[in-house]
């Protein structure tokens, strides 16, 4: 079924939990009967006592002898060591918040637990002692509050205790019929990847307080509610409210010293809601947003989510599975990512480690990208303005960043950023300048608004927030290029993200002269700041000196490959998860088959190279994905999609690597999976370009395209059956379809059929 997840047993674990949300508060549902948990996360819960302050006291006499060290000396391994002096505090890392507990007797059967991706409901149904019984679970946005229900089919039947646990220390508040717990997040926390005697650090008054209250209202029965949680007996229907807040007061301040404060945020959501509107609010508010897209492949299969999964790993096609993938990430997103709220994370909002991996944090050389891949091309722009929020918090950020460590103008973001909005590289001189040396993540961020703009033509939007971000980001990349001794403009120092390269001595360094992918970011973010001009009728002086920088040439090696770095280097992994060097093809636009197919071939030998052999994390497979259809490779995409739903994911769905979760992929996929079936990145929208053989029917409805576009398609066999396009704005438009391009003039609001159903 393309639209729902469902199950014949609870979930085993918290990865193959439901994940419910509204972008502020979320919620993995377990769906067990005698002892539920719903375990809770709150997106600005995190370690930490406020802003840091980085001290390194040389940096632009630390950037002068990176720049001598590659310049004159040509000595990268020294120059990679160097920039160690250029890294300031480790991350915060994301925190859990506490869990719902709901213990309740009896033995189930006729069991069923499902989430119905239409509603944003998570649903459980069962038996015990011939009584029918139904859970149902949302997180809502117009309420910003949990609702768990219970219904019995025999009156008086209900009977369970509720109440809050949580791996912060607590205290419990009970008042008024509502229970409640309030903590502290801990004030300082060792990074999961090091070691340390007191990793986990608790201060009394300092780190994020939070309050988290619920009540319960029965029909019938009896609620008594006490210091020991709320117990209910004798009721044929129980409504539960939760509400939580925290102290988090923004990422420039300490936070609020006094989680009563927070608590007392939480009552008053709960105070002012109306119980017997909370679903219709929710649905309503929901669908919405949901469905503006679809997708559907095949024919629908009503089987258990795990169980489709596993006949895939057996070698079956499920192009339904595939459908129902790509409706999740959408879901996600809806859940994760709202207006207000913080940007979705490494998971989004879910989290259940006080040291998860990698911090939870925001890992902007890839991942923080890929959750919005999907946004506006699935018609989700709304989810995307809290990465807009998290741009302009680096930007502020790092603008001091880059004049303490690099004496620059404008503002720079390295490889991670916390909800302190770190900005600098980070390791405190302990982390391998391969990943935390990467000064260019914040040009890549900045693409995204002006791919937001491509997609809604909201020229406010790039008027007010994009632009001012795009140029100082191109102030702070201009100030840092210099010329070699070809007089050609070096952005030094530069990395090929998390790659190692070999020297002839057999060490490996990373920090070099401008790697390609540097080269692709920064033609690309001086190419979007003169876009950016034209349509706000400006001209700046800055713009001109972008226009005129000689940029390194992109080059390809004697064996057909685009290079990695500015020397033909043997990697250090042949198989290496990042394909950096492949920003021009995807998400970039620069490469394309037809009008650079020189560069197209050496992107297609980079990558045959790249996957041959190679077994493919989760993110790094919707990557793939995206790039074989830039390509018009669609066997080779479908193959990349195959091998993830068969071994990369939980019986929910959600990304999966042994213990490690990551949501980039789950987002990833969804926004690569419409490459195959809608392009508009160059002047000529394709209608189902690389549409695999896999797939032979199916249809889409509201994948948008840059230019204001949405687009309705179907077909059978392969063949087109119905295609129609809606524009935003007037305009005139070349689309290509299976049949042959055309030129057409669109008008807004009026729906142009390109192919008419027989």
């Amino acid at each position: 079924m393309t639209d729902e997840l469902w199950f014949r047993t609870p979930a085993p674990d918290w990865f193959e939990a439901l994940p419910l949300g509204n972008g502020h508060l979320g919620a993995k549902v377990y769906g067990r009967v005698a002892d539920e948990r719903i375990a809770l996360n709150l997106d600005d819960v995190w370690s930490g006592d406020g802003p840091r302050q980085l001290t390194v006291p040389d940096g632009p006499a630390v950037l002068a002898d990176v720049r001598r060290l590659l310049l004159t000396d040509r000595d990268q391994l020294a120059a990679t060591d160097r920039t160690r002096a250029l890294q300031g505090p480790l991350v915060e890392s994301y925190q859990p918040l506490a869990d719902l507990v709901i213990r309740s007797a009896g033995t189930a059967t006729a069991y069923r637990r499902g989430l119905d991706l239409t509603t944003g409901i998570a649903g459980v149904e069962y038996t015990v002692d011939g009584t029918r019984f139904r859970r149902e679970t949302f997180v809502s946005a117009p309420d910003q509050v949990l609702v768990w229900t219970i219904t019995a089919d025999r009156p008086g039947a209900i009977d369970l205790d509720l109440g809050l646990e949580s791996q912060h220390p607590i205290s419990t508040e009970v008042a008024d019929g509502i229970y409640g717990v309030v903590g502290h997040a801990p004030s300082g926390l060792t990074i999961e990847y090091r070691e340390s005697p007191d990793p986990i650090r608790y201060e009394q008054g300092h780190g994020i307080g939070f309050g988290v209250a619920l009540r319960a209202v029965a029909d019938g029965g009896s609620v008594t509610t006490s210091a020991a949680g709320v117990a209910v007996r004798g009721a044929s229907r129980v409504t539960v409210t939760l509400a939580a807040a925290s102290t988090f007061a923004g990422w420039s301040v300490p936070p609020g010293r006094d989680p009563l404060v927070a608590l007392g945020e939480a009552v008053a959501i709960l105070d002012a809601v109306a119980v017997d509107k909370l679903r219709e609010r929710h649905i309503e508010d929901h669908a919405s947003l949901y469905g503006r897209a679809t997708l559907e492949l095949g024919v629908p299969v009503d089987l258990p989510t795990g169980e489709r999964i596993k006949a895939v790993a057996a070698g079956g096609n499920d192009p339904d599975l595939v459908a129902l993938a790509f409706n999740l990430g959408r879901y996600l997103l809806i859940a994760s990512s709202r207006s207000g709220t913080q940007a979705a994370n490494l998971q989004g909002i879910w989290n259940q480690d006080r040291r998860p991996m990698w911090a939870s944090d925001w890992t902007n050389n890839i991942n923080t990208q890929m959750n919005y891949w999907l946004a506006d091309l699935t018609g989700l722009s709304e989810c995307f303005e809290p990465l807009t929020d998290l741009l302009e918090g680096l930007a502020e950020s790092g603008t001091e960043t880059a004049r303490i460590l690099y004496d620059a103008p404008g503002w720079v973001s390295h490889h991670n950023s916390d909800l302190w909005m770190a900005t600098w590289p980070v390791g405190d001189g302990g982390d391998d300048p391969v990943w935390s040396m990467c000064a260019t993540c914040g040009v890549w961020l900045t693409a995204h608004l002006m791919e937001h703009y491509r997609f809604t033509l909201d020229a406010d939007f790039l008027r007010e927030r994009a632009y001012p971000v795009i140029v100082g980001a191109a102030e702070f990349v201009l100030a840092m290029l210099v010329a070699d001794e070809d007089g050609v403009l070096q952005f030094i120092p530069s990395t090929a993200p998390e790659h190692h390269f070999v020297l002839p001595s057999g060490e490996e360094a990373s920090v070099d002269l401008t790697s390609t992918y540097d080269i692709w970011l920064i033609r690309e973010l001086f190419a979007n700041l003169a876009e950016a001009e034209r349509v706000l009728g400006l001209s700046s002086s800055l713009a001109e000196r972008t226009a005129a920088a000689r940029l390194p040439e992109i080059r390809v090696t004697s064996d057909g490959r685009l290079h990695e770095w500015p020397t033909d280097w043997e990697p250090s992994e042949i198989h290496h998860r990042h394909q950096s060097h492949l920003y021009g093809l995807y998400p970039g636009a620069e490469i394309d088959p037809f009008r650079t197919p020189e560069l197209a071939a050496a992107a297609r030998r980079s990558l045959e190279v790249r996957t041959d052999g190679a077994v493919n994390g989760g993110w790094t497979a919707a990557w793939l994905v995206a790039l074989w259809a830039r390509l018009f490779e669609p066997s080779r995409a479908v193959a990349v999609i195959q091998d993830y739903l068969s071994r990369l994911v939980s019986d929910n769905l959600m990304s999966r690597d042994g213990d490690i979760f990551q949501i980039d992929a789950n987002f990833g996929i969804t926004g690569c999976i419409p490459e195959l079936l809608l392009q508009s990145h160059t002047d000529v929208i394709r209608v189902l370009p690389a549409l695999p053989a896999e797939w032979p029917a199916g249809s889409f409805r509201g994948l948008r395209a840059r230019g204001g576009l949405e687009f309705d398609v179907s077909w059978r066999d392969g063949v087109v059956t119905e295609a129609a396009v809606r524009a935003s704005v007037a305009g005139t438009y070349r689309i290509a379809l299976p049949s042959g391009e055309r030129t057409v003039e669109l008008t807004p609001g009026r729906q142009l059929d390109l192919v008419r159903p027989a």
